[in-house]
């Protein structure tokens, strides 16, 4: 520690940040290649450097807006990057495109639900034995969640309109707008109507308020650091793809991995702030980045399907529907209670390890 009191290691991960503009810039002008072992190791540290560098400044924007308009922020920021790199892999005219959301989507809500809410909860009951929340605020955010994912994943599935898992050009449009309405009106009652049902129970530590100047750097760096994770993980894809492969695992891994990537920042957050006995932000994070994938990326790729006459698969296997819906039934058991232990955090960590066995070998 320096004598201010701060690690000599605080700036690492923002020099991360340069670091990964250089090797994407070598990349994209063709100065090495993308199977280079060089590329990816120091792809793949720079990659994870860009990520503590976006947690940490989502951190600083948070001290100084408050909860819950800090985990808000953070959610809609890796959303919107989320969906333009859905956009780009549906404009690139590749076989995958139409169902790159679908995917996408899906792998993100079942990493979300189970992979990040099961390590919180089981971090945070290990160091603090039993957290509490306001199930109200969690509950309202459940039930937003379980209606859009079951008008956009499970219904396509049973429309007589279009054979198949598709929605026709009406229904697509109007589930679009349903969506949008949905998710604006939770963000009203998380930011306005009902804020106090999103802040934590427990009184955190008090932090310095950042100045103004501080948290429009902050801001820039963030926004910067989630564009590097995009462009380096896409930038990785194929080599992780030859890998999969190579492997004679499914293809279907690949997405759950990028999506994986893309949602580190908000993993990492929720992670932190459950060690720090703030499970109610941990929640917000969650349940607000799963809200923000359906709510704001559905109804873009849907506006764009419309516009450029390109049909998009919707409807999930059979499977997949078995491992949402158990999904929302265990998310509604362990949220009604505003308590949370050990048991919960394992119960969501098996259905998240079932998750990723069956999308590795299905």
């Amino acid at each position: 520690m320096t004598a201010s009191g701060q690690s000599p290691l605080r700036h690492l991960p923002t020099l991360c940040i340069a670091g990964a503009v250089l090797v994407a810039a070598a990349h994209a002008f063709h100065l090495v290649e993308a199977s280079a072992a060089a590329f990816v190791v120091l792809a793949a540290v720079f990659l994870i450097g860009s990520v503590f560098a976006a947690v940490q400044h989502a951190e600083v924007i948070s001290h100084r807006i408050g909860e819950p308009f800090g985990s808000i922020i953070l959610a809609i920021a890796v959303t919107i990057i989320e969906v333009a790199l859905i956009v780009s892999i549906m404009l690139s005219g590749s076989p995958e495109g139409g169902e790159i959301a679908r995917d996408a989507v899906f792998a993100t809500f079942m990493i979300v639900l189970n992979g990040v809410v099961g390590l919180c909860l089981l971090v945070g009951g290990l160091l603090h034995r039993e957290q509490e929340f306001h199930n109200s605020g969690s509950t309202a955010a459940l039930a937003v969640l379980a209606t859009l994912a079951t008008l956009t994943l499970i219904l396509p599935n049973y429309t007589l309109a279009v054979p198949g898992p598709y929605y026709s050009t009406m229904q697509l449009g109007f589930v679009a707008a349903v969506s949008l309405v949905l998710y604006g009106l939770f963000i009203f009652v998380q930011t306005v109507r009902h804020r106090e049902y999103f802040t934590d129970i427990q009184q955190a530590t008090p932090h310095a308020r950042p100045t103004s100047r501080a948290t429009l750097i902050s801001a820039a760096v963030l926004v910067l650091a989630l564009v590097m994770v995009i462009v380096l993980a896409e930038d990785l894809t194929p080599v992780v793809s030859s890998a999969v492969l190579s492997a004679g695992l499914n293809s279907e891994l690949i997405g759950v991995l990028i999506a994986a990537v893309v949602l580190l920042p908000e993993g990492t957050t929720a992670y932190l702030a459950a060690r720090a006995n703030r499970i109610q932000t941990s929640l917000n994070l969650a349940l607000g980045s799963a809200l923000a994938s359906i709510g704001l990326s559905i109804p873009t790729v849907a506006v764009i399907s419309i516009l450029m006459e390109r049909p998009i698969t919707l409807g999930l296997e059979q499977d997949h529907v078995v491992q949402v819906v158990l999904t929302l039934m265990v998310c509604t058991i362990t949220l009604a209670t505003g308590r949370t232990t050990i048991l919960q955090g394992c119960v969501h960590l098996v259905i998240f390890f079932v998750f990723l066995l069956i999308a590795a070998a299905p």
